[in-house]
């Protein structure tokens, strides 16, 4: 199966916010609190009200301050002590402008703080939501997991903020903990990854939960490109685009667990120009891995607790066609109605349906559109001859309009070796193409 890899955001660099924030709290005699989370792309999504307003975050263990962006639908946001700031973040773009804020009101459940700090991005291009195809109004991370104990079950997609002060260890054996190191902000783990000829390379790891990639790798003298890969769009940061050599690695050890064939990434060198040392840091490990397991952060200890769940052997996600797909507006489709009631149902989704009926045989909703944002230079896509811009009408026989962004990309990289057939619109003209998904890595062994 495949899925357009999201990398939300790495490496904020900007000039420190002065003073030091409140913490976040958990009500008074409240222990812990439970908070249910959506999953998307391999990346959690948690709400969380800002000075009244609900919105939407990506939970990120590799940003240190919230950062708030794609503020468009939403009426109005009050943001407090305002003041303009320059920021870098991981891709190939420039710099851009930012607002630097102090002393907001975060509330997730029942934990709130009363002064958190935060950025705002005003660059309007710097919209995840299209791609995701749910609204995405920012990131947040190291804040929550310094005051709590943070115990993230990927298999109930929920997560439980504890008390440190209050919380035990439970025996299990199925557990294991490692030791976490916290460099400005941020969690890293050691680990092994083994490459070719049975020789294993120590890594040191930054955990980040804002990737929806699974392994990333940066190359130096002993840490090589494997010789079976290919060019490939990775993600998109604060700073732009990232690109890299899209490959496998035999395997990837975290104390006791071996992931076998794991997915892997170089991204290239030019997109961590703002990062003037990656200091001992070998790569980063994202939520197609982190999703394996069910991990227990504890920062004030430095240690984290892992226990594999249901997803461990879970065949890594790729982008067999070639395709990336994002949401692009909206269009109306008429639909024939088998049994015309004269109802018209409202949905509270994202991208629900306007549905208006005619002569009670009619429907006419309006639909998220989804087009093709990008295609990888000899994928079946594109030899096939789609184009970027095509608006996806159909995938093998099937109207996407009721399906979900994520669910129409499962379609589209199903398994290696079946034929793909998809409808699209170009210019006011239907056009059908026909492909079979291919394994990039199979493509070059000899």
């Amino acid at each position: 199966m495949g899925k357009k890899q999201i990398l939300i955001a790495l490496f904020l660099l900007v000039l420190p916010l002065l003073g030091f924030g409140q913490t976040f709290g958990l009500p008074d005699g409240q222990k812990h609190e439970k908070v249910k989370f959506q999953l998307v792309n391999n990346l959690i999504i948690v709400p969380i009200e800002v000075n009244g307003t609900p919105l939407s975050f990506v939970l990120d263990t590799g940003v240190s301050t919230p950062i708030l962006f794609n503020l468009s639908d939403k009426d109005s946001i009050q943001i407090n002590e305002v003041s303009e700031v320059t920021i870098r973040g991981l891709g190939v773009g420039e710099p851009i402008q930012a607002l630097r804020s102090r002393n907001n009101s975060f509330k997730l459940g029942g934990i709130e703080n009363k002064s958190q700090r935060l950025y705002v991005v005003l660059d309007k291009s710097l919209n995840f939501s299209p791609s995701l195809g749910i609204p995405i109004h920012g990131i947040i991370g190291y804040d929550l997991f310094r005051d709590f104990v943070v115990e993230m079950n990927y298999s109930s997609r929920n997560i439980k903020f504890h008390d440190p002060d209050y919380y035990t260890y439970k025996t299990n054996k199925k557990n294991q903990t490692l030791a976490l190191s916290l460099v400005s902000k941020k969690a890293y783990v050691d680990g092994e990854v083994l490459l070719k000829d049975d020789e294993k390379v120590s890594v040191r790891m930054l955990l980040d939960t804002g990737s929806s990639d699974a392994i990333w790798l940066f190359e130096n003298e002993v840490i090589r490109v494997p010789e079976i890969h290919y060019v490939d769009f990775l993600g998109r940061g604060l700073g732009g685009d990232v690109y890299g050599k899209r490959t496998q690695v035999k395997s990837m050890k975290l104390g006791d667990f071996t992931i076998k064939n794991a997915k892997a990434a170089f991204p290239d060198k030019e997109s961590f120009n703002a990062i003037k040392s990656l200091g001992n840091r070998n790569g980063s490990l994202g939520g197609e891995v982190l999703k394996r397991f069910n991990i227990i952060f504890d920062y004030r200890n430095q240690k984290i607790t892992l226990r594999k769940n249901g997803n461990f052997s879970a065949p890594f996600q790729y982008n067999f066609s070639g395709i990336d797909l994002q949401h692009d507006g909206v269009r109306y489709v008429a639909e024939r109605l088998a049994n015309p009631s004269g109802l018209v149902t409202e949905k509270e989704d994202t991208y629900g349906n306007v549905q208006i009926l005619m002569e009670n045989t009619t429907r006419l909703s309006l639909v998220p559109e989804i087009v093709v944002s990008g295609i990888r230079a000899g994928s079946p896509a594109a030899e096939a001859g789609l184009k970027e811009g095509d608006v996806i009408l159909a995938v093998n026989g099937k109207s996407i309009h009721s399906y979900k962004l994520q669910e129409v990309l499962q379609m589209l990289n199903e398994k290696k070796g079946k034929r793909i057939r998809v409808l699209i619109e170009r210019y006011d003209s239907d056009l059908a193409f026909t492909f079979v998904l291919k394994d990039m890595f199979e493509q070059k062994k000899p």
